[in-house]
């Protein structure tokens, strides 16, 4: 997290800013079927239904009425772990994944985390370098762990990113 603000392209003038909102159950089918456009083999209405249930922080990104994007995180004892990030395709690369970022990582050093995980495909590049730029470190890698195709399975390479130096700027 950084304590520079960073302005986003929604706080230009003649764009409302974007606004997260707790995700309901109101909302996971549309969030189900932007999953769907997002991913080869995407979350399960089930398994956001299953999120809330369980009592995870999961939030929805939306300008004015529309769905931009949402996230999924589980806390632990020192640490969150973000299970999933998505931005719709059509508004990626607007600076709404350091948006969501910036509030999920603000969360957990207020719910007194130290750490905060994730996976990522390690063919996921893009994402791969949203985090290495957000100051996430790779730590390791959890072998055939995403499906990508029949009989076949994807690496995910484990990051962190320390909160306890969440005050200083990331670059």
């Amino acid at each position: 997290m950084s304590a520079v603000p960073r302005p986003s392209p929604e706080e230009e003038p003649g764009h409302a800013p974007a606004q997260l909102a707790p995700m309901t159950e109101a909302w996971l089918d549309e969030v189900a079927a932007l999953e769907k456009t997002a991913y080869t083999h995407p979350w399960s209405h089930g398994n956001f239904s299953d999120s809330l249930r369980a009592g995870y922080r999961a939030s929805v990104l939306l300008q004015g009425d529309e769905l931009l994007g949402y996230f999924v995180l589980m806390k632990g004892l020192d640490e969150t772990h973000l299970l999933n990030i998505t931005v719709a395709p059509a508004h990626q690369g607007q600076g709404h994944a350091q948006h969501m970022l910036d509030a999920l990582a603000a969360w957990s050093v207020r719910q007194g985390a130290q750490w905060l995980w994730l996976e990522v495909r390690i063919s996921n590049v893009r994402a791969r370098r949203i985090y290495e730029r957000y100051g996430f470190k790779e730590v390791g890698v959890r072998r055939n762990y995403y499906p990508l195709a029949p009989f076949k399975r994807e690496d995910a390479v484990v990051m962190s990113l320390s909160l306890a130096t969440a005050e200083e700027p990331l670059s």
